[in-house]
């Protein structure tokens, strides 16, 4: 287990902030002066009411409650929508602690925006966390922002890695790790849907295709990683020569799926920089 964390407060904590939030909380780890946690709506407060050490504040009961959810927080998460973090930034500026630091949630909004907002003293963390969180299986991209220091960075990355692996990069990289293991979980659960369709076109229930398929893919991530080895070790001990597999593997290979993947990448990149823009 980690060593403790300071005070923290998620603004906005719907599906990447609740995620997080929820992945702290069951990890164990003890926070220092709690989570506190703020939503627009009862309805999404009310879904965090059951959490240990958490506070949940509605907006629409509570008008500044970002503003009381700040008041002991050493570390302020945002999570609110990409569109939402500006008006947001400038609500809660004047009453940041000294030495907060300021991670954000949001993706494709820029440190910039953040520092022409909230001053660029202000130590600001750009992170792109993926919805495996919640089950502490987690990858975590952060970056730096000018006025963060070392110890800011280290004090976020015990707080991530209690909910999975973090990666460090620089802000350059961020919009394309979020292609890879943001976008990630998408990609793994269609690929599941497929194989689950095709176990129905065998002849086989939705429920032993389902089964199948989705232990297939649990089972075989956990053997990779058990094993140490690489994904391409991992596949050729399973290919046999000659065998069933060696013919079906050809025909994905066939398929062209290196470049179906770095084209599914691209075009996810293209939407993030849009998102950065505006558009």
């Amino acid at each position: 287990m980690a060593d403790s964390l300071p005070a923290l407060a998620f603004l906005g904590a719907g599906s990447m902030g609740g995620a997080i939030l929820r992945g702290v909380v069951a990890s164990g780890v003890a926070v220092d002066g709690g989570i506190t946690a703020t939503n627009r709506s009862r309805v999404s407060a009310a879904d965090l009411a059951d959490l240990p050490g958490v506070t949940t504040i509605a907006l629409e009961e509570r008008p500044d409650g970002n503003r009381d959810a700040l008041a002991s927080a050493r570390i302020v998460l945002v999570g609110v929508k990409p569109g939402m973090v500006p008006d947001l930034l400038r609500e809660i500026a004047p009453h940041l602690a000294p030495d907060a630091i300021v991670v954000s949630l949001a993706a494709g909004v820029t440190l910039a925006t953040f520092a022409d907002a909230l001053g660029a003293d202000v130590h600001v963390i750009r992170s792109m966390p993926n919805t495996p969180a919640t089950v502490g299986k987690a990858v975590t991209g952060l970056a730096a922002g000018p006025a963060s220091t070392p110890d800011d960075m280290a004090l976020v990355r015990r707080l991530f890695e209690t909910v999975g692996a973090v990666i460090e990069v620089p802000e350059s990289q961020i919009d394309a790790l979020s292609t890879i293991s943001g976008s990630g979980p998408a990609y793994v659960f269609l690929l599941i849907e497929e194989w689950t369709k095709v176990g129905l076109g065998l002849g086989f229930s939705e429920a032993d295709a389902r089964l199948m398929a989705e232990q297939t893919f649990i089972g075989s991530t956990a053997l990779l990683e058990a094993s140490g080895e690489t994904p391409t070790e991992m596949r050729r001990r399973v290919t046999s020569p000659k065998g069933t597999t060696e013919r079906a593997i050809a025909v994905l290979q066939d398929a062209h799926l290196e470049k179906t993947f770095a084209d599914a990448s691209a075009a996810a990149l293209a939407r993030a920089r849009e998102l950065a823009a505006g558009a």
